[in-house]
């Protein structure tokens, strides 16, 4: 709309603040938003339209940010008392190349303790009294509650996917290294990826396919041109994908069903299958990396204000101290591994079909975001996963389905995505199960 001129960035961006104005006391979205300065931003990229200079793809287009990614004059405080005050002098690289692209910088989204397992003050907005997981929070609940069309997330264990499913939205994950991490809060160098939220698949893979690109400050970005992914979400496969549906222990049964009633409504195109050797174990090894490794990159902020963390943390990074170097230099070797697992799997297959998440969004109440239990496996292994916001639970509370692909095929799951989503809107509705 903005690029046909239907709608200027500044009435957007408008729209998008009166959203937020609306929503965030009840849903606490945001650790930072000012509406003077995001006007600003909408005003000038108008103006450069009305100049007849070039536009980039998301001209005018309001993103949130989420507080572990650094923004230049704008608060970045990582959830946690030891970040407060902290306002970088520089852009996460990331962030560069979504300003380049015109985007409106809106403000900074909620997320847990240093992102990790905390709860944040951030609600479902389906359920206020249910979590929209974590950790990256604000940036799901920003989406889903209308407040933006589009926002970054990272991923260490589930913290992607997780929380779009939680919260009914898209999430996408790529391949590791796809996204420079310059400029990022690093909890788990091998393990922590960036990511997007929003409302379809395609907007997903523009936001993705915009932060993509070599990042000279990320030893692990990859030295690739940056991939044509929003092309890729709005096509068909050339073929018919035929889907591997893999069901996990731990998953609620209301899931597991669901999931089986997809697969039944795909007919031949979905053939069930166990997990390849290894993967029960898979986030196991995952924890062991995050915890090592999260022990030694946040040891400069433990060390500097202890008192500060969350039991939680503290009791985590504790855990981290005690790994084995010999254990810890094991699992790295997973990767590896269970990626020779996935190859003989995709390799007859198009993409694997599981769930999102254990199942909806628990109570606040209990204290938790939520088991990465669904997510670990696919993290360790650095392939790309998108959360599809397909079901709905007896109650109406969202559950997703995610798809994983190959490491580097992050194209190919779109359209495999795009055609998913289309082949159950045109088919008959699963029995029981409601779309979101």
């Amino acid at each position: 709309m903005i690029a046909s001129g239907a709608i200027s960035a500044e009435a957007a961006t408008a729209a998008c603040l009166k959203r937020i104005a609306e929503t965030e006391p009840e849903l606490k979205a945001w650790a930072h938003v000012d509406g003077e300065h995001a006007m600003a931003q909408a005003r000038a990229l108008d103006a450069r339209r009305k100049s007849g200079a070039q536009t980039g793809a998301l001209h005018g287009v309001p993103v949130g940010i989420k507080d572990v990614i650094d923004t230049a004059g704008m608060p970045t405080e990582y959830g946690s008392p030891l970040g407060k005050g902290r306002v970088p002098r520089e852009d996460a690289q990331l962030v560069t190349r979504l300003r380049a692209a015109g985007a409106v910088i809106i403000g900074k989204t909620v997320t847990t303790e240093l992102a990790f397992m905390q709860p944040s003050a951030s609600r479902n907005p389906h359920d206020a009294t249910r979590t929209p997981g974590g950790s990256s929070s604000g940036s799901a609940v920003a989406v889903a509650a209308g407040q933006v069309p589009l926002a970054v997330g990272t991923q260490t264990a589930g913290s992607v996917i997780r929380p779009a499913s939680f919260c009914g939205v898209v999430g996408f994950k790529p391949s590791f290294g796809m996204i420079g991490r310059g400029g990022v809060l690093t909890q788990s160098p091998f393990l922590d990826t960036v990511g997007g939220f929003a409302r379809s698949t395609a907007d997903a893979a523009l936001l993705v396919e915009t932060m993509a690109g070599h990042d000279a400050r990320d030893r692990d970005s990859l030295l690739v041109p940056a991939p044509r992914l929003l092309d890729a979400a709005r096509q068909q496969p050339p073929l018919t994908p035929l889907l591997a549906v893999m069901s996990w222990p731990g998953a609620e049964p209301r899931m597991v069903e669901a999931l089986a009633e997809i697969a039944e409504a795909l007919g031949d195109r979905a053939v069930q299958v166990d997990a390849p050797p290894g993967f029960a174990e898979a986030d196991g090894y995952r924890r062991c990396i995050n915890l090592a490794e999260m022990a030694k990159c946040y040891y400069p902020l433990e060390r500097r204000g202890r008192a500060e963390m969350s039991d939680q943390l503290r009791a985590a990074l504790d855990e981290g101290k005690q790994i084995l170097a010999r254990d810890y230099i094991a699992a790295l070797d997973w990767r590896q591994v269970l990626n020779a697992g996935l190859e003989e799997l995709l390799s007859r297959c198009d993409a694997i079909l599981c769930p999102a998440a254990t199942g909806p969004a628990p109570l606040l109440a209990e204290g938790t975001t939520g088991s990465p239990a669904m997510n670990g496996a696919w993290t360790l292994c650095g392939v790309p996963a998108v959360t599809l916001p397909l079901l709905a639970d007896e109650g109406g509370l969202p559950m997703g389905v995610q798809l994983i692909g190959r490491q580097g095929e992050d194209a190919r799951l779109l359209r495999v995505a795009n055609w998913l989503e289309t082949a159950l809107a045109e088919g008959s509705e699963p029995t029981g199960l409601e779309k979101t």
